[in-house]
């Protein structure tokens, strides 16, 4: 694959999380949530202080067929900040997956 349509891909998973948080958190306007350009260093969305009030984790999108998920975790986890590392990633014909702590995860489940 050229490093165009690889760059491509990942761009479009990144607007689809995006688009999902956006519908998700209808209060929130579309520039507090917005997809970084590719091969810009951290964060794959920058989220604006409202946005991070309703979403506190800090999102990076693969769009690869193979992927060694221990090294994407850890490029999240660099890249969070205070916030939670998220891991949102995709394959061909295959329904996006999210990485997430463990203990986040429960954390999240208390909350319900």
């Amino acid at each position: 694959m050229k490093p165009q349509s690889a760059k491509a891909k990942g761009r479009n998973l990144q607007k689809w999380v995006r688009d999902l948080i956006l519908e998700s958190f209808p209060q929130l306007e579309p520039d507090d949530v917005r997809s970084t350009s590719m091969g810009c260093g951290g964060e794959d969305l920058q989220l604006s202080p409202a946005a991070r009030k309703l979403f506190s984790f800090s999102v990076e999108c693969k769009n690869t067929e193979k992927l060694n998920v221990w090294n994407a975790y850890e490029q999240a986890s660099a890249n969070s900040g205070d916030y939670e590392p998220l891991l949102v990633m995709k394959k061909n014909r295959k329904k996006p997956l999210v990485v997430l702590d463990a203990e986040t995860f429960v954390n999240l489940i208390k909350k319900l």
